[in-house]
């Protein structure tokens, strides 16, 4: 790889600097990453110019620079790249390095969903949901979190969830409000443990089980979602002793298993 990186090869040159910049099979050298993905980038390699926009952004090896970010990630995005586009609209959604402007962002994350971007649907989704840079349209969110979650996106299945247990933008319910809470939850997602949790404790969706809805408190809290902890000590205090040993027993090996096995 090496050898082709060296006289020019660009997807060679992209793919020596990712081994730089992860460790994998060479030294972690940030140096040596930046240096790779340039040549590429200047190349006009996209996947290139995409990364050097990550590194800028984080800072690695190089200072933060939000206006080094926004220009990689616009010359990845110019060429049809999902995922820059994407991150240039976030950029501007979000306004940290970069002047915030809501309908920029709307404008790339419209084209990085009509690439079929989970990430890019799920970020018009937001948009939608909250009214920035849009009108207002629960319905129009609900089209979109249902695209990217579909996909297996963790974010989209917990925002879609949501919108079912509240009925925003499609008829409430619930049973289907847990089906994408527990998706997003078997995914690690800490947000999603918790609102299945409530489920479980209200009965909203499922039958209602006490010691299931400590279990995914439990979790949820493990993984720093500490809003779940008053939740989890109020279920503790409801539990009997042998029903709360069973429960923290579950909960570990819940964990423990990377949420594949909860009881489910």
């Amino acid at each position: 790889m090496l050898r082709r990186a060296e006289a020019g090869d660009q997807e060679a040159q992209v793919d020596l600097g990712s081994m730089y910049s992860n460790g994998s099979g060479v030294t972690r050298n940030d140096d040596e990453a930046l240096k790779w993905y340039l040549m590429a980038a200047t190349q006009g390699n996209a996947r290139a110019q995409l990364l050097l926009g990550a590194v800028h952004l984080l800072g690695r090896g190089v200072q933060q620079s939000g206006e080094e970010a926004e220009r990689w990630f616009r010359a990845s995005a110019d060429q049809g790249n999902a995922s820059a586009q994407n991150m240039l609209g976030s950029m501007y959604r979000d306004g940290d390095l970069i002047t915030r402007d809501y309908e920029e962002a709307v404008e790339w994350f419209q084209l990085s969903a009509g690439q079929g971007s989970y990430e890019g649907q799920y970020n018009l989704g937001l948009m939608y949901d909250e009214g920035r840079g849009v009108t207002q349209n629960d319905e129009e969110a609900v089209r979109l979190y249902l695209l990217a979650a579909e996909q297996g996106y963790a974010n989209a299945q917990v925002s879609l969830g949501a919108m079912y247990s509240l009925g925003e933008g499609v008829s409430r319910n619930d049973r289907e409000a847990v089906k994408w809470f527990r998706l997003a939850a078997e995914q690690g997602d800490a947000r999603a443990q918790y609102n299945l949790g409530l489920s479980y404790a209200s009965g909203e969706g499922v039958p209602q089980n006490e010691q299931r809805a400590y279990v995914w408190f439990s979790v949820a809290v493990a993984q720093g979602f500490m809003e779940a902890t008053s939740s989890r000590n109020g279920m503790r205090a409801r539990l009997s002793p042998q029903a709360l040993q069973e429960a923290q027993a579950l909960a570990t090996r819940c964990f423990e298993s990377n949420f594949e096995d909860c009881g489910e």
